[in-house]
């Protein structure tokens, strides 16, 4: 064989292996963003069985403030029925951490409740879910950020192009009232 010959299938063998390296990198990145949404789902739904215990407790000390055990339940059966985007999802879930929230504070006029085993066993648990939360949403976030940029960067760009991969979106505060500093007063 000529020596041109075996030259040109070197060079035909190595960019065939480097196609199949990027898409397979491609490939991994992709999946690893849609496991790390799914960890989000996996911790709303960690909230979501939360929430009912929490409100089974704090309904006996606050028959009374009915709007806001209302407006709980109503947020989280939004939160749990929305098959939207991840960032419809999203929009959803920070109504749920506000009403959240809201009935935090309104527990901190019960001291017998502020009090209750169950009841802060239960805040704790959610408090441990929601940090979860932030983290899988970071991790996911992180991902997206890996597989966008193998996307943009050339010439792994022909390979995602010519394949279909396409970009991500993040997670995104959407709520301006989210990106507010939480105002914290002791003088109560």
């Amino acid at each position: 064989m000529n020596t041109t010959l075996w030259i040109i299938l070197g060079i035909a063998l190595v960019a065939v292996f480097w196609l199949i390296g990027v898409f397979n990198r491609l490939v991994t990145l992709r999946n690893r963003a849609k496991e790390a949404l799914s960890d989000i789902d996996v911790q709303l739904k960690r909230r979501y069985d939360l929430i009912p215990n929490l409100m089974e407790t704090v309904k006996v000390y606050m028959a009374h403030e009915r709007g806001v055990l209302e407006g709980v339940t109503e947020a989280r059966v939004k939160a749990m029925q929305n098959p939207g985007t991840p960032l419809e999802k999203n929009e959803a879930e920070n109504f749920l951490s506000g009403t959240l929230k809201t009935l935090f504070a309104v527990a901190e006029n019960y001291p017998d409740l502020k009090a209750n085993t169950n009841f802060l066993e239960l805040q704790r648990e959610l408090a441990d879910t929601e940090n979860k939360i932030q983290a899988s949403r970071r991790f996911y976030n992180s991902n997206i950020r890996d597989l966008n940029t193998k996307i943009e960067s050339f010439p792994a760009r022909l390979v995602a192009k010519s394949f279909g991969f396409s970009q991500m979106k993040f997670f995104e505060v959407i709520e301006p009232e989210e990106k507010e500093p939480i105002q914290v007063d002791f003088s109560k």
